[in-house]
């Protein structure tokens, strides 16, 4: 990493320039291009992946980024809570779109993996804004390319099916069982958390279990509380290296509603908020939030939260970030 702290790009204040002004960008930071001659400087890149191709009801998911960088106007840099500013701590830009292909499911999930392969290769830390939960495979496919890595899933669903509609393999129902079967995720590594909903039937959480994945219902985070399950989901993925997904259909419908399949009785905004900063220590190597779908929300209240959880997974990317350049 070339540069100082004092170098670092900076959200755009809205002491300068009013939130409602100016080309939305994730958090009013400056949109790069990988020719821009200060990408390698890069940190953290914030990336949207506006694609929903992998989605079997409800589309919309696509608009996600879009509305999420607009939203982000709101973030302010310091977490009153834990007092990390990301921006501070780590040098932040906007990377732009994985230009999609909405009519081919295989190029999309090939431009994803190779514009996340480069960010790889430039020791960049993705935080990733979807996009459908299939977006999560190809992102593991650059990422994990040199092994297994440990998985914190957020969610309200498996995602562990094997196929869709009579032998289709590539769903937002399906990413995390071809994920291990790649060998990009370890399952003994492997926490779900949020899990609820009526079901087809058990075949996918029976196959999870079989694997070694550690699925935590979401009335066992209940019972349990927040801190003493996330004791474990820390205990479970260790020291090494680790990819948090959160899905926004973790959030109970009342504070998410613009999502594909909301599943009532989950957590509230505040417990969305409490479970990530859980998972300060963990070595993350990237993280995404996906599937905020802008059409089923008029009001626009689940991109606000969901742009609220992305500043929420900076403040612990940057702290393991910062902790590894200590550690060279």
């Amino acid at each position: 990493m070339s540069g100082a702290g004092d170098d670092f790009f900076q959200p755009v204040s809205a002491m300068e320039l009013a939130r409602f002004a100016g080309v939305p960008t994730f958090m009013r930071l400056p949109e790069l291009a990988r020719d821009h001659p200060r990408f390698g400087e890069v940190q953290m890149g914030l990336v949207g992946v506006p694609w929903d191709g992998g989605t079997t009801n409800r589309p919309g998911a696509r608009h996600g980024p879009r509305q999420l960088r607009d939203y982000s106007t709101m973030i302010r840099a310091m977490n009153p809570v834990t007092g990390i500013n990301p921006f501070t701590s780590v040098n932040c830009a906007d990377l732009g779109d994985v230009p999609p292909n909405p009519v081919d499911i295989q190029d999309s999930l090939a431009r994803i993996t190779s514009f996340y392969s480069d960010l790889k290769t430039n020791d960049i830390t993705p935080m990733t804004v979807g996009g459908d939960h299939l977006i999560t495979l190809p992102v593991l496919r650059a990422l994990a390319s040199d092994g297994p890595v440990g998985l914190i899933q957020f969610d309200s669903h498996s995602d562990l099916f094997d196929d869709y509609f009579g032998g289709h393999k590539f769903t937002h129902g399906t990413p995390f069982r071809r994920a291990i079967e790649e060998g990009l995720v370890d399952p003994k590594r492997f926490v779900q958390v949020g899990i609820r909903g009526t079901a087809y039937n058990t075949e996918d959480i029976e196959w999870g279990l079989e694997q070694g994945i550690r699925i935590i219902r979401v009335e066992e985070l209940f019972d349990r509380g927040i801190s003493d399950v996330m004791a474990e989901v820390r205990q479970i993925v260790g020291n090494q290296a680790t990819y948090c997904t959160y899905d926004i259909d973790y959030v109970d419908p009342t504070f998410a509603p613009g999502t594909g399949t909301p599943e009532i009785g989950g957590p509230n905004s505040f417990q969305a908020q409490q479970v990530i900063r859980e998972l300060a220590g963990v070595n993350l190597i990237g993280a995404d939030l996906v599937e905020v779908a802008p059409p089923f929300d008029a009001s626009g209240g689940t991109a606000w939260l969901g742009i609220s959880l992305v500043f929420e997974l900076m403040c612990v990317l940057s702290q393991s970030i910062s902790g590894k350049d200590a550690s060279d």
